[in-house]
């Protein structure tokens, strides 16, 4: 009797923590466990920032899958495009453009999201992401860039575009984004003589009224000042009206010459999602607290991509998209296909948040670990070690540590890759968002499964 397959779609967080777990759960015999994904790392998301400010370098916030799991694993490259659960088949694009139909008994989903947009003037066009290990790449090239043609220019009102930069969002990513980059760019000034330091100016807006809500008033005005203290402008109940290649307009009505937009406003789950014509909540995917979906055999779904309930909160919250518990879910799930496979009750998914760390560079931090409000170098402490304890590798470890280490003794570099320097990126480029498959589409890839059924 063939062994059933068990099918994991995406290498974040989730679906990583459910690949851990299967393996050492399960015995060779019971399931043969294959991974869908483009890439062949789990990306540590939250340092992504430091990436883009050359803090750490790339590869120390990319896991290798051939380190963090047990070889047990067939990893399968491609992104999953199209899902059709009638015919239990995953549509996958290969990354050498191959299509195929994948089959599976279990099916995990766990495709995570992409940089929510919005019906804004362009903001596709000009607007670059911080999603991805190429976004952070790029951005770091092109702020660079800035400085070095504002430093060659004559044109003064040149200059002034190239020298203001715009952060869209203020949450997490944003918030630290914006702290990272600025403290890059008012190192780097030092090196180029005929650029004055007070010509450098970055905004950071957001159209919520409160910076980062999660940390609560004290904390959030704690991040508000040192953004304040080190220049940054801060425009809350503010978003933008309009993007341009040389400026951009915000709602309320102020225009800012600038040719550097990061859009960090914000999460939407994968396209993915929508491929299954089943039931979704704001495009996350609706599931039971098991985290199986209603009226899709054998599928789970989780992490960003789902909306989970949040059975701590109730009263028909869901849970936030966040490492923390997608994390959690992906080792809840996969208990959970396990017990299914072995004709076990399923159990719900329950944790309550542990708090929010917040990494804003050099000795500046606020973090709320267990509802404690710290700041300052506790606050970096705790940060930093959360983030160090919770990247899987020893190799990934001992990077990300050597990093920080030598970032703390020499200070930032200034190199410039050349990484995309003669194509703008666009967060259609970065993040594939028009590679997925319509139902019909999908049937017709999975034409011939149905009719093996």
């Amino acid at each position: 009797m063939a062994r059933p397959t068990i099918l994991v779609v995406g290498a974040g967080f989730a679906g990583v923590e459910c690949v851990r777990r299967l393996e050492r759960e399960l015995s060779p015999g019971e399931a043969e466990i294959l991974l869908v994904t483009p890439f062949s790392y789990q990306l540590y998301l939250p340092l992504l920032p430091q990436v883009a400010a050359g803090v750490l370098t790339p590869q120390s916030v990319a896991l290798s899958l051939r380190r963090s799991t047990r070889h047990r694993t067939r990893i399968v490259p491609g992104g999953a495009i199209g899902i059709d659960t009638a015919a239990k088949a995953v549509v996958v694009r290969k990354i050498t453009g191959e299509t195929v139909a994948q089959r599976y008994d279990h099916l995990v989903l766990a495709p995570g999201s992409i940089t929510r947009t919005f019906d804004i003037p362009g903001l596709v066009e000009h607007a670059r992401g911080m999603k991805t290990l190429a976004e952070a790449a790029y951005i770091r090239d092109h702020v660079i860039a800035q400085l070095d043609i504002a430093d060659a220019s004559h044109d003064e009102a040149e200059r002034a575009s190239r020298l203001q930069f715009v952060v869209v969002g203020g949450g997490y990513a944003g918030t630290e984004t914006a702290a990272c980059l600025q403290r890059l760019t008012t190192a780097a000034v030092k090196r180029y003589p005929r650029l004055d330091p007070r010509q450098i100016k970055w905004h950071l807006i957001d159209i919520a009224p409160k910076l980062m809500p999660e940390l609560g008033d004290r904390l959030g005005a704690v991040a508000l000042d040192i953004l304040h203290r080190r220049g940054i402008e801060v425009s809350l109940g503010v978003s933008v009206a309009k993007a341009g290649a040389e400026s951009v307009t915000f709602t309320d009505g102020r225009e800012l010459p600038c040719r550097t937009l990061i859009w960090t406003a914000g999460v939407a789950a994968s396209p993915l999602m929508a491929t299954l014509g089943t039931e979704t909540v704001k495009g996350r995917l609706l599931v039971r607290p098991d985290m199986t979906v209603p009226g899709a055999d054998g599928v789970f779904a989780l992490g960003d991509a789902a909306a989970v309930p949040d059975l701590v909160k109730g009263d028909g919250a869901v849970c936030p998209p966040t490492a923390q518990h997608a994390m959690r879910q992906g080792r809840k799930a996969a208990a959970n296909v396990i017990a299914s496979l072995r004709g076990k009750p399923l159990e719900p998914y329950v944790h309550k948040d542990l708090g929010l760390v917040v990494d804003l560079g050099g000795k500046d931090a606020v973090s709320k670990p267990l509802g404690i409000e710290l700041r300052g170098l506790p606050a970096q402490a705790v940060a930093r070690g959360y983030h160090w304890g919770a990247v899987r590798t020893g190799v990934a470890k001992t990077r990300v540590l050597t990093n920080w280490l030598l970032n703390a003794v020499a200070g930032d570099d200034f190199v410039r890759t050349g990484f995309l320097a003669r194509k703008p990126g666009t967060l259609r480029d970065f993040e594939y968002t028009d590679a997925y498959l319509g139902q019909d589409e999908v049937r017709e890839h999975t034409a011939a499964l149905r009719a093996s059924m």
